[in-house]
C-alpha cells in the first residue's frame, strides 16, 4: 500500500448529506491507510505496550468490519474468504491476532478488497433510496437502523481506529500528521 496507490481525497466544501458522509468515510479511510502503508511484517506486528494491538491487526480488523457491515446491514450476502471459514464464537479476537501470520501484501490486499466491496455496496444501496431507508439488520427489539446510522457508525469506527493507528505508526517510525500528503496540482 503505497501513497500513490491511495485514492486522493479532495476536500469537499459543499455537498448533500450523502456526499458529506461518504467524504468523511473516505477521508478516514485515507488517514488510516496512510498510517499503515509501506511497512514490513516486523513493523506491522510491533505493539505499543501495554496494548497488544498492532497495525497489522488493525488492517485485518478493519477489513473484517467493512465486510461484516456489508453482510449484516446492507446486502445480506455471505461473508467472503477468509471470514466465512472462521468460528468467531470460539475466538472473537481472531482477526486481531491472526494478522501476525499474514504477509504485509496479504493484509494490504485484504483491506483494499474489503474497501472496494464496501464502496460498491454503498453506491448501490444509496442509489436505490438514500440514507432514510432501513438497513436489513434487525435489533433484538425488532428495529431496523436506517442507513444513515450505519454510515455514521462506519465513519466513527474508522476515526477511532485511525487514532490507534496514529499512535502505533509514531511508535514504529515517527510518522505523525493528520492527512496523507496531497500531490500538487
Amino acid at each position: 500500500m503505497d501513497l500513490q496507490d491511495m485514492t486522493v481525497i479532495k476536500e469537499s466544501m459543499a455537498g448533500d448529506e450523502v456526499e458529506m458522509l461518504m467524504f468523511a468515510l473516505d477521508r478516514a479511510r485515507a488517514q488510516f491507510a496512510w498510517k499503515c502503508d509501506g511497512l514490513d511484517a516486523a513493523a506491522l506486528n510491533k505493539p505499543l505496550p501495554p496494548s497488544t494491538m498492532t497495525l497489522g491487526g488493525l488492517l485485518k480488523h478493519m477489513a473484517l468490519a467493512e465486510d461484516l457491515r456489508i453482510a449484516e446491514f446492507i446486502t445480506g450476502d455471505h461473508m467472503p474468504e477468509p471470514w466465512k471459514q472462521e468460528n468467531f464464537d470460539a475466538d472473537s479476537d481472531w482477526d486481531w491476532h491472526s494478522a501476525a501470520d499474514d504477509t504485509p501484501e496479504e493484509l494490504y490486499g485484504l483491506w483494499r478488497a474489503s474497501v472496494g466491496r464496501s464502496r460498491a455496496a454503498w453506491a448501490t444501496v444509496l442509489a436505490d433510496g438514500g440514507l432514510d431507508q432501513p438497513s436489513i439488520f434487525t435489533t433484538g427489539s425488532g428495529e431496523h437502523p436506517n442507513l444513515r446510522r450505519v454510515l455514521v457508525d462506519a465513519v466513527e469506527h474508522y476515526i477511532r481506529h485511525a487514532g490507534h493507528a496514529d499512535l502505533l505508526r509514531e511508535n514504529v517510525d515517527g510518522r505523525v500528521g493528520e492527512d496523507p500528503p496531497q500531490p500538487s496540482s
